[in-house]
């Protein structure tokens, strides 16, 4: 039975959510590139580890965003440096080039100045061998990218056409924002690789084993030092700046040398915060920003639009908050010899308040974005005109 035009220019609750999951999905999944595991993980290790990672783009994409833009960073800098692909680079800073003499990964350049033969044994290798351990392609990916600028310009002409977004378009719309720069910035790094390139013959032992990394925040007040590491665990999910390779057989989950950067006593014992740390705020900021777009959106009750747009604002601006407290933290801890017991316990408070205040932010918008499905107005329902004229997902 065919069905009238205004039947077809029609949808419904399902189509909505299916076509919001299915790339919200598709964005989470394209966006988690994995680095490489330890050799002893099994398959259940693995899918938990990238179902950790998945939940983290859910909870704070401009974690995945700030990761991103690290790795491809160290992946740009290795390529140009030593004359190798970025595809090169990528697996270099995602610890795919390992020992054979006790399987540690080849992470550092102190690394390669130690044992050149590591160097050679990189350059010698294909970048199509590095790409044949990738579970994805351009073409893959591509689909993803096709899928994702479906869904971005079915939501701009709505928006043109004067008919609603619903909350949970929204959100799938401030994902997709994020993660095409997530797609761009990783584009050429392998996908879930599973097994690492061994370098070097078994029985040696690598000099670099002596040189022990030990971080040190020095030119902080020791309350202080602890407030700057705390605050930068939780940004970066993890102690890549205690990260040491001869004790480890597989990198940290959000790896990468552009983190915190440590310097050595011989080199004036300065310990800095990334500037990545403020471009993953600026990308939380936009994703807030982008929930503001609901706005005077229609709410299912009054009490569920002051929600929306308080824990919008909250997304929005904690990110500059933060921002500002780390600016203040680090210029503070550099011209004054030292901090006042009530100003840090102030600024830890501060920041603990902001953090769990985002959290929460977060999660009701998630939550938000589906329980406002149940009262719609009417029009949310009509269809753009080309939609169901236009092939896609």
């Amino acid at each position: 039975m065919s069905g009238s035009a205004s039947d077809t220019n029609n949808r419904t609750i399902f189509s909505i959510v299916s076509s919001c999951l299915a790339t919200l999905f598709a964005c989470i999944w394209i966006s988690v590139h994995p680095n490489v595991p330890r050799p002893s993980q099994g398959n259940l290790a693995l899918s938990w580890r990238r179902f950790c990672l998945m939940m983290v783009a859910v909870i704070a994409p401009e974690i995945m965003a700030g990761f991103a833009a690290r790795q491809f960073l160290d992946a740009r800098w290795f390529s140009q440096k030593y004359d190798v692909s970025i595809t090169h680079g990528f697996f270099f800073a995602m610890g795919g080039f390992v020992s054979a003499s006790g399987h540690r990964p080849i992470v550092h350049e102190e690394q390669l100045r130690a044992r050149p033969e590591y160097l050679t044994a990189i350059r010698s290798i294909k970048a199509e061998d590095i790409e044949d351990k990738s579970k994805g392609d351009s073409l893959s990916k591509g689909v993803i990218v096709l899928q994702g600028t479906w869904f971005a310009a079915q939501c701009l002409a709505r928006i043109q056409q004067r008919l609603p977004l619903t909350g949970l378009e929204v959100a799938t719309l401030a994902f997709q924002s994020v993660n095409i720069f997530i797609w761009l910035l990783w584009w050429h790094k392998p996908l879930n690789v599973q097994q690492p390139i061994l370098l070097g013959p078994a029985d040696e032992f690598m000099a670099w084993t002596e040189r022990r990394h030990r971080p040190r925040v020095p030119g902080f007040k020791p309350a202080v030092a602890q407030l700057v590491v705390n605050v930068s665990d939780s940004v970066f999910v993890g102690d890549c700046y205690a990260f040491d390779p001869v004790e480890s057989t597989a990198v940290p989950l959000f790896w990468s040398t552009h983190g915190l950067r440590v310097e050595g006593p011989g080199n004036g014992d300065t310990r800095f915060v990334s500037r990545f740390i403020f471009l993953e705020f600026l990308v939380g900021t936009v994703f807030g920003l982008i929930h503001c777009a609901a706005w005077n959106a229609h709410f299912p009750s009054a009490d569920e639009k002051l929600i929306w747009r308080s824990c919008s604002l909250v997304v929005s601006t904690a990110p500059l908050a933060l921002t500002l407290f780390f600016i203040f933290c680090v210029l503070y801890s550099t011209r004054k010899p030292l901090a006042s017991r009530a100003l840090v316990v102030t600024l830890v408070i501060a920041f603990d308040i902001t953090i769990w205040a985002y959290r929460a932010a977060r999660l009701l918008l998630i939550a938000l974005s589906f329980t406002t499905l149940r009262a719609l107005p009417p029009n949310a329902f009509v269809d753009v005109n080309w939609s169901t004229y236009i092939p896609h997902l």
